[in-house]
């Protein structure tokens, strides 16, 4: 075993090292697939039990009469049928992606490309309402943050960050209230369960030194809607997350050869941002619904974090600002059950130039989708391509260079309804 001396050491000089960060990337909006074919432009739509992530009040509508166009457009509103006025309602989805990014260093002396494994997310929904009862009871299991980058050992900007990942699974029960044929409201707890794992080099050169961290935790948090619906040509839908903070409790190892190991226990305080969604659906027919909502998420509590340990704490700089996702969607119905969906996502850069980090390089992103459904008596089945590119964006702080971002994903959702 080596001295006490020397392990101090090594800690002290990775305190001093700059650490690695998560962006926007580590939020996964994509929660189902009819949703993510329509650029997750859902607020206002919220038809199918996904509506427990996207608007919970919209479970009220998967039971209560609908309000219908008669063939042409403005037409008198006349009620129509749904699937009777209660029952059980399932839905299970997986999210798949892979993550590219470009890193040009020094005026193009160094070039990365790194395209990264496939990631996966899965989410599951369930709602259920008694005949007649003015309420509707849900429980969604999702993971609304996650995903990790890695870089190789001897990357140049090593000391920034070889690899960082998030796991964050949520259970949320939620009850909504039909107040009336228009209006629903509904609020849920959350129960959130998050685990990290960081690693970044202590020296510029790879020579078997790191400095990792591991931890998990839980935290409590909620969310509402409202769903309201005046008129059957429009809809006007509000969703509500609350801010969770997780402190991240597990074990920080330091390693320089020479020096010896040091596994100490360590902790870190997080801040997972409120966000507040507003969507508007406009349905000229039937068979046509266009949406567009404006997602807000507020990174502006997210400043600096520190992971701390005996040895010493390391801060992680973060001073993110907050942003929007503004989301486009269309849907057309065709006959037998059958529809086609499109999306697209404009969204903003939450890191600014000056806590800019490679290992999640974030920028202002373009978000491409489109997607098949269709519906049987009982069963419905989704599928959607997400395309995303971030054009290059210029650094010029400690990770100076040029970098782009491009992934590709695929999601499938399917439901039943007894």
């Amino acid at each position: 075993m080596k001295s006490a001396q020397p392990l101090a050491l090594a800690c002290a000089i990775a305190s001093l090292v700059p650490t690695a960060s998560f962006a926007l990337g580590i939020r996964i909006a994509d929660q189902d697939a009819s949703a993510t074919a329509r650029g997750n432009a859902f607020t206002a739509t919220a038809d199918n039990p996904s509506a427990i992530y996207y608007n919970p009040a919209g479970i009220s509508q998967l039971y209560a009469p609908a309000l219908t166009l008669d063939a042409g457009v403005g037409k008198t509103a006349t009620p129509t049928e749904k699937d009777g006025e209660g029952g059980l309602r399932l839905r299970m989805g997986l999210y798949s992606i892979t993550l590219g990014s470009k890193a040009t260093l020094g005026g193009g002396a160094a070039k990365f490309d790194i395209s990264h494994r496939w990631q996966e997310s899965g989410s599951f929904y369930a709602t259920w309402k008694q005949p007649n009862s003015p309420l509707t009871f849900g429980l969604g299991v999702y993971a609304p943050y996650g995903f990790g980058v890695w870089y190789p050992e001897n990357w140049p900007l090593r000391q920034l960050g070889i690899s960082g990942n998030i796991a964050y699974i949520c259970i949320n029960p939620v009850v909504s209230w039909q107040v009336t044929p228009t209006l629903s409201i509904a609020v849920g707890p959350t129960l959130n369960y998050a685990k990290t794992s960081l690693k970044f080099g202590i020296l510029p050169t790879a020579v078997g030194d790191a400095l990792e961290f591991e931890g998990s935790g839980w935290a409590v948090g909620a969310n509402a809607g409202v769903l309201w619906k005046p008129h059957p040509m429009h809809s006007f839908g509000i969703m509500y997350r609350s801010e969770t903070q997780v402190t991240f409790d597990g074990s920080a190892t330091t390693t320089l050869p020479g020096l010896g190991t040091l596994r100490e226990p360590g902790n870190a305080n997080f801040v997972f941002p409120q966000n507040i969604v507003f969507g508007y659906s406009f349905r000229p027919t039937p068979r046509w619904n266009i949406e567009f909502d404006a997602d807000w998420t507020d990174w502006d509590r997210l400043n600096t974090v520190t992971l701390n340990k005996a040895s010493g704490g390391v801060p992680l700089a973060f001073n993110w600002q907050s942003s929007f996702f503004y989301e486009f969607g269309v849907t057309y119905q065709f006959d037998a059950g059958f529809s086609a969906s499109a999306g697209y996502i404009y969204s903003e850069n939450s890191v600014p130039n000056s806590s800019f980090n490679p290992i999640l390089p974030d920028s202002n992103r373009h978000i491409f989708s489109v997607g098949l459904g269709k519906k049987w008596s009982h069963f419905e089945l989704d599928l959607a391509y997400q395309y995303a590119h971030g054009p290059a964006r210029n650094v010029t702080n400690v990770a100076a260079g040029t970098y782009q971002f491009d992934s590709h994903a695929i999601s499938l959702s399917a439901g039943y309804r007894f």
